[in-house]
Protein backbone atom coordinates (compact mmCIF):
# COMPACT_ATOMS: atom_id res chain seq x y z
CA UNK A 1 0.00 0.00 0.00
CA UNK A 2 1.60 3.30 -1.01
CA UNK A 3 1.84 6.03 1.56
CA UNK A 4 -0.54 8.76 0.54
CA UNK A 5 -0.37 12.49 1.08
CA UNK A 6 -1.95 12.47 4.58
CA UNK A 7 1.24 10.80 5.88
CA UNK A 8 3.39 13.44 4.21
CA UNK A 9 1.24 16.23 5.64
CA UNK A 10 1.44 14.83 9.18
CA UNK A 11 5.16 14.21 8.90
CA UNK A 12 5.91 17.69 7.68
CA UNK A 13 3.86 19.25 10.48
CA UNK A 14 5.71 17.07 12.98
CA UNK A 15 9.05 18.10 11.58
CA UNK A 16 8.25 21.78 11.96
CA UNK A 17 6.37 21.81 15.28
CA UNK A 18 8.12 23.31 18.30
CA UNK A 19 7.47 22.65 21.95
CA UNK A 20 5.41 25.41 23.63
CA UNK A 21 8.10 25.71 26.31
CA UNK A 22 11.28 25.55 24.25
CA UNK A 23 13.49 26.24 27.25
CA UNK A 24 12.34 23.05 29.00
CA UNK A 25 11.86 20.74 26.02
CA UNK A 26 13.77 20.40 22.77
CA UNK A 27 12.01 20.86 19.47
CA UNK A 28 9.82 17.94 18.50
CA UNK A 29 11.99 17.36 15.45
CA UNK A 30 14.65 19.08 13.47
CA UNK A 31 13.29 21.05 10.54
CA UNK A 32 14.92 18.74 8.00
CA UNK A 33 13.45 15.41 9.22
CA UNK A 34 11.30 13.65 6.62
CA UNK A 35 9.58 10.29 6.93
CA UNK A 36 8.95 8.16 3.86
CA UNK A 37 8.30 4.56 2.94
CA UNK A 38 11.54 2.59 2.64
CA UNK A 39 12.53 1.31 -0.77
CA UNK A 40 14.51 -1.75 -1.83
CA UNK A 41 17.47 0.54 -2.54
CA UNK A 42 17.50 1.39 1.20
CA UNK A 43 18.28 -2.19 2.23
CA UNK A 44 22.00 -1.68 2.96
CA UNK A 45 21.28 1.41 5.07
CA UNK A 46 18.47 -0.32 6.96
CA UNK A 47 20.70 -3.27 7.88
CA UNK A 48 23.57 -0.97 8.87
CA UNK A 49 21.29 1.10 11.15
CA UNK A 50 19.89 -2.10 12.67
CA UNK A 51 23.40 -3.38 13.42
CA UNK A 52 24.49 -0.02 14.89
CA UNK A 53 21.39 0.29 17.07
CA UNK A 54 20.72 -3.14 18.56
CA UNK A 55 23.04 -5.56 20.36
CA UNK A 56 20.62 -8.49 19.91
CA UNK A 57 17.20 -9.29 18.46
CA UNK A 58 18.27 -7.74 15.16
CA UNK A 59 16.33 -8.04 11.94
CA UNK A 60 18.32 -9.69 9.17
CA UNK A 61 18.75 -8.53 5.60
CA UNK A 62 16.31 -11.22 4.43
CA UNK A 63 13.71 -10.12 7.01
CA UNK A 64 13.98 -6.50 5.85
CA UNK A 65 13.72 -7.62 2.23
CA UNK A 66 10.57 -9.61 3.04
CA UNK A 67 9.03 -6.67 4.96
CA UNK A 68 9.78 -4.25 2.12
CA UNK A 69 7.78 -6.46 -0.26
CA UNK A 70 4.94 -7.29 2.15
CA UNK A 71 1.37 -6.02 2.17
CA UNK A 72 1.17 -6.68 5.90
CA UNK A 73 4.34 -4.79 6.88
CA UNK A 74 5.51 -1.25 6.34
CA UNK A 75 9.07 -0.01 6.76
CA UNK A 76 9.45 3.75 7.27
CA UNK A 77 12.64 5.78 7.15
CA UNK A 78 13.35 9.14 8.78
CA UNK A 79 16.05 11.06 6.98
CA UNK A 80 17.59 14.49 6.72
CA UNK A 81 17.71 14.00 2.97
CA UNK A 82 16.96 10.99 0.82
CA UNK A 83 20.19 9.19 1.75
CA UNK A 84 21.02 10.46 5.26
CA UNK A 85 19.22 7.97 7.52
CA UNK A 86 18.30 9.16 10.99
CA UNK A 87 15.93 6.38 12.03
CA UNK A 88 13.49 3.71 10.96
CA UNK A 89 10.23 2.09 12.05
CA UNK A 90 8.69 -1.24 11.12
CA UNK A 91 4.96 -1.71 11.63
CA UNK A 92 2.86 -4.82 11.05
CA UNK A 93 -0.78 -5.05 10.03
CA UNK A 94 -2.46 -8.45 10.51
CA UNK A 95 -5.29 -9.34 8.16
CA UNK A 96 -8.64 -9.07 9.92
CA UNK A 97 -7.18 -7.08 12.83
CA UNK A 98 -7.70 -3.39 13.48
CA UNK A 99 -4.61 -3.19 15.72
CA UNK A 100 -1.27 -2.16 14.23
CA UNK A 101 1.89 -3.50 15.84
CA UNK A 102 4.96 -1.30 16.01
CA UNK A 103 7.63 -3.98 15.73
CA UNK A 104 10.74 -1.83 15.71
CA UNK A 105 11.73 1.80 16.18
CA UNK A 106 15.38 2.76 15.86
CA UNK A 107 17.30 6.01 15.59
CA UNK A 108 20.97 6.84 15.39
CA UNK A 109 22.42 7.68 18.82
CA UNK A 110 23.38 11.21 17.75
CA UNK A 111 19.77 11.98 16.76
CA UNK A 112 18.10 10.85 19.98
CA UNK A 113 16.15 13.57 21.74
CA UNK A 114 15.81 15.56 18.51
CA UNK A 115 12.37 14.35 17.46
CA UNK A 116 13.24 11.55 15.08
CA UNK A 117 11.38 8.97 17.18
CA UNK A 118 8.41 11.33 17.55
CA UNK A 119 8.24 11.88 13.78
CA UNK A 120 8.35 8.13 13.16
CA UNK A 121 5.66 7.46 15.80
CA UNK A 122 3.34 10.04 14.27
CA UNK A 123 3.88 8.58 10.80
CA UNK A 124 3.15 5.05 12.10
CA UNK A 125 -0.05 6.31 13.72
CA UNK A 126 -1.09 8.12 10.53
CA UNK A 127 -0.67 4.97 8.45
CA UNK A 128 -2.53 2.93 11.08
CA UNK A 129 -5.43 5.39 10.88
CA UNK A 130 -5.39 5.16 7.07
CA UNK A 131 -5.73 1.40 7.42
CA UNK A 132 -8.63 1.94 9.83
CA UNK A 133 -6.81 0.62 12.89
CA UNK A 134 -8.15 1.70 16.27
CA UNK A 135 -4.88 1.13 18.17
CA UNK A 136 -1.11 0.72 17.92
CA UNK A 137 0.59 -1.78 20.22
CA UNK A 138 4.26 -2.43 20.88
CA UNK A 139 6.75 -4.18 23.11
CA UNK A 140 9.73 -2.41 24.66
CA UNK A 141 12.59 -3.66 26.83
CA UNK A 142 11.77 -2.95 30.46
CA UNK A 143 15.29 -1.55 30.90
CA UNK A 144 14.99 0.95 28.02
CA UNK A 145 13.94 4.03 30.01
CA UNK A 146 14.51 6.39 27.06
CA UNK A 147 12.11 4.50 24.80
CA UNK A 148 9.55 4.10 27.60
CA UNK A 149 9.59 7.89 28.17
CA UNK A 150 9.13 8.51 24.43
CA UNK A 151 6.12 6.20 24.21
CA UNK A 152 4.50 7.53 27.39
CA UNK A 153 5.00 11.15 26.27
CA UNK A 154 3.12 10.26 23.09
CA UNK A 155 0.12 8.76 24.83
CA UNK A 156 1.02 5.07 24.97
CA UNK A 157 -0.08 3.30 28.15
CA UNK A 158 1.39 0.23 29.81
CA UNK A 159 -0.95 -2.76 29.32
CA UNK A 160 1.13 -5.79 30.26
CA UNK A 161 4.45 -7.61 30.34
CA UNK A 162 6.15 -10.58 28.66
CA UNK A 163 8.70 -12.38 30.84
CA UNK A 164 12.07 -13.19 29.24
CA UNK A 165 10.90 -11.81 25.89
CA UNK A 166 14.26 -10.83 24.40
CA UNK A 167 17.18 -13.08 23.43
CA UNK A 168 19.19 -12.00 26.48
CA UNK A 169 16.28 -12.79 28.85
CA UNK A 170 15.17 -9.20 29.41
CA UNK A 171 11.46 -8.71 30.01
CA UNK A 172 9.27 -6.67 27.67
CA UNK A 173 6.58 -4.20 28.63
CA UNK A 174 3.56 -4.00 26.37
CA UNK A 175 2.18 -0.60 25.45
CA UNK A 176 -0.89 0.55 23.55
CA UNK A 177 -2.20 3.79 22.15
CA UNK A 178 -5.83 4.16 21.13
CA UNK A 179 -6.18 6.20 17.96
CA UNK A 180 -8.83 8.88 17.67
Amino acid sequence: MPITSPLSDITLRTAQRRSPNASMHPATATASVRVRRAETSDLDDLVMLEDQTFDSDRMSRSQYRRHLDSDSALVLVASANHRNFLGTAVVFFRKGSRVARLYSLASKPETRGKGVGAALLEAVEAVARQRRCYAVRLEVRDDNATAVRLYERHGYRHIGQYAHYYQDGTHAWRYEKLLA
